[in-house]
């Protein structure tokens, strides 16, 4: 039995942290793409997302931006988590709109990664951007046989 790829690698351990992610499927993300070391998800945001000023809760936009962010670290089949996070928001999201989140690796050395994610309008109009330093820990999400 030979080896799966690094792209069949990330679909899998996206559709195995998909099952059990109820966070993103509350928030009714989508997982647009991911592979290895990358993600793209996408959200529309809703009413009950806006805050007092009414525009997007910058916690929702950094949950759509952690949310890549987890599965383009998750991507090699190795259960990771954050160790720490920052965004900067660079301008409002509005009701209605799809933001899209779009996560890459930067930088694997060992356990530990960094990741940058950007969150754009589907105008791609930039309006946040997101880093994240994650940590490996045990366990996978699928068994890969030994090939």
């Amino acid at each position: 039995m030979s080896a799966i790829s690094g792209q069949e690698r990330a679909q899998r351990a996206s559709q195995a942290m998909w099952a059990d992610d109820h966070a993103s499927q509350a928030f009714e993300m989508k997982v647009e793409a991911v592979g290895p070391g990358e993600a793209t998800m996408s959200m529309i945001v809703r009413r009950d997302h806006l805050n007092g000023h009414g525009t997007c809760h910058g916690g929702v936009i950094f949950t759509l931006a952690d949310s890549a962010f987890a599965f383009a670290c998750n991507s090699y089949n190795k259960v990771t988590v954050a160790q720490h996070c920052s965004v900067s928001f660079l301008a409002p999201g509005r009701e209605g709109d799809q933001l899209i989140a779009t996560a890459r690796e930067v930088t694997l050395a060992g356990r530990s990664g960094v990741y940058d994610v950007s969150v754009a309008r589907a105008d791609g109009t930039v309006i946040a951007e997101f880093r994240g330093l994650s940590r490996t820990i045990s366990g996978t999400h699928f068994e890969e046989a030994a090939g």
